[in-house]
């Protein structure tokens, strides 16, 4: 049996209903990436120290990748 992905959304998800964003979901080694306004429509998994170095660059750069 698998254990049911945990998503969380970014606090920069816009206003609103704060929808306008992707969420992420942690998996064993890999990130699980998703779109909040279509979580139906598929998911996007990368290995986790690579997305832990595209936050850093994130923050590194102000958000302007």
């Amino acid at each position: 049996m698998t254990t049911p992905d945990v998503w969380k959304k970014s606090s920069y998800s816009g206003g609103g209903e704060g929808n306008a964003c992707v969420e992420v979901a942690p998996r064993r080694a890999r990130i699980a990436i998703r779109d909040s306004k279509a979580p139906s429509h598929g998911t996007l998994t990368v290995p986790a120290p690579s997305f832990a170095a595209f936050v850093c660059a994130l923050k590194r750069s102000g958000g302007l990748l």
